[in-house]
């Protein structure tokens, strides 16, 4: 191979880390474009800033001329979001004579309106400012034209990320009766919100049953697991048969988004940062979703059936259309194959990479 991209991550997540995940389907996906890509963690919390950068500067002898991609969120380079250690990181790569790229999964900063907030959110704007001029690229999750705090500028370049999914599964052998519509959900968020978000599916669900609809939910992923006895509570007397499990391989995710009808996303906004909402695309299926700020092409390409989250009756509305117009639910998954081969792939996000970085395989 004639190129090598080094990954560079933070504090790794728990109990799944979705960046840790990305990085290594890239690395898979530039491999197939003869492109040798490598993940490298800076364990700055478990060794302290002062030894972990001494280990980078170490490592990064032998890193000069390469690209280096810092994949930025706010909590991987700091423990309650104040991430200003990392530009540490990039004075370290920098004086190794790395090529410094960074990839931003955090586009805006945390929301809240206490004075910690406040505060914090300054400091993330001001790192992701300060980031920009002093790296070699900029990569965006989401269209530069809908990052608040960026304003017009030619450096950096929008790529999407797509579902930590494998691309090639088998599903299983499916015995329902064919009368009888899927949702899948994948995901509930954790605290307040997370009740917020089972509250917002079981009206949903209560509303397309009670007009008819013959409806199964699956639930599943983080912090899935967590919500069924609230779940459950809320939904009796609905008649919809339920089944909840939490944490899944990637193989079973895909088996069990492939194996529904159609996929809920109710943990914010849609838009081309959400891997969890994509793993529907990813797998051909329609994905009822809120519309936010950030939800641009291409994720309006897919099928996709945006509702206004403020609206009480629009996400009901949507399920019974999707259960129960079987040509509309298959010309919206037709749009998300589509939208899978074109945009949202590794194949395509490798390709945008290798051009990005202007590497020649």
């Amino acid at each position: 191979m004639n190129s090598d991209v080094v990954l560079l991550l933070g504090r790794k997540d728990e109990p799944t880390d979705a960046v840790e995940e990305y990085c290594r389907y890239l690395c898979e996906a530039l491999g197939n474009r003869s492109v040798k890509g490598e993940t490298v963690r800076v364990p700055w919390n478990e060794r302290g800033w002062g030894g972990a950068v001494k280990e980078l500067r170490h490592t990064a002898a032998s890193w000069n001329g390469r690209w280096i991609l810092i994949q930025y969120t706010a909590l991987a380079w700091s423990q309650r979001g104040f991430p200003g250690r990392v530009m540490r990181v990039v004075r370290a790569l920098r004086e190794a004579g790395a090529r410094v790229g960074v990839v931003f999964h955090d586009v805006e900063p945390f929301a809240g309106s206490r004075a910690v907030d406040v505060l914090r959110r300054q400091v993330q704007l001001r790192v992701m400012r300060q980031m920009l001029p002093v790296t070699d690229l900029a990569v965006f999750t989401v269209s530069l034209e809908v990052v608040s705090w960026l304003g017009s500028t030619t450096g950096p370049v929008f790529i999407p990320v797509a579902a930590n999914l494998p691309e090639t599964y088998r599903s299983g052998e499916d015995k329902r009766d064919p009368g009888v519509t899927r949702f899948a959900v994948y995901g509930i968020t954790g605290g307040s919100a997370g009740s917020e978000e089972c509250s917002e599916i079981v009206r949903a669900i209560r509303f397309a049953t009670e007009r008819g609809a013959k409806l199964e939910l699956h639930l599943f992923g983080r912090g899935a697991a967590e919500r069924e006895t609230e779940l459950r509570e809320n939904l009796k007397g609905v008649p919809v048969a339920v089944q909840v499990d939490g944490l899944l391989p990637a193989e079973r995710v895909a088996s069990a988004i492939r194996t529904a009808d159609a996929t809920i996303f109710v943990r914010g906004a849609i838009s081309t940062r959400r891997g969890s909402a994509i793993a529907g695309i990813a797998c051909g299926k329609p994905v009822i979703a809120y519309s936010g700020l950030d939800t641009a092409p291409p994720i309006t390409e897919a099928g996709v059936v945006l509702v206004d989250r403020n609206s009480p009756t629009e996400l009901g509305e949507a399920l019974l259309r999707v259960a129960t117009d079987r040509g509309f639910r298959e010309a919206l998954s037709q749009r998300s194959a589509r939208a899978q081969e074109l945009f949202f792939s590794w194949k395509a996000i490798a390709g945008l990479y290798v051009e990005a970085m202007n590497l020649k395989p």
